[in-house]
């Protein structure tokens, strides 16, 4: 689940410089890890209708879910031209 080597051809070709791609892959990785946090605050929610007497679930090492690294998903949707910016023009 490591990150691949990415030509910079392929970068260059989504963006006109470097830092515009930099940029569009660090927002998209913010945005993916807000999805995450607020699926995980919506299930937890979800799941907290626990009375004084109940049982809570205890997590074990073997039930770890391993996820793919959001910087991941970000630089794989901007290669694959999923990304969608824009840029502001200052005057």
């Amino acid at each position: 689940m490591g990150l691949k080597t990415i030509p910079f051809r392929d970068i260059e070709d989504k963006a006109e410089n470097m830092y515009e791609a930099v940029s569009a892959m660090s927002s998209q990785a913010k945005i993916e890890l807000q999805e995450r946090i607020l699926s995980k605050a919506i299930l937890h929610h979800q799941e907290e209708d626990v009375d004084v007497f109940d049982e809570v679930d205890e997590f074990s090492p073997e039930d770890y879910e391993e996820k793919e690294k959001v910087t991941t998903v970000a630089i794989e949707k901007f290669v694959n031209g999923e990304v969608t910016w824009r840029k502001s023009i200052l005057d």
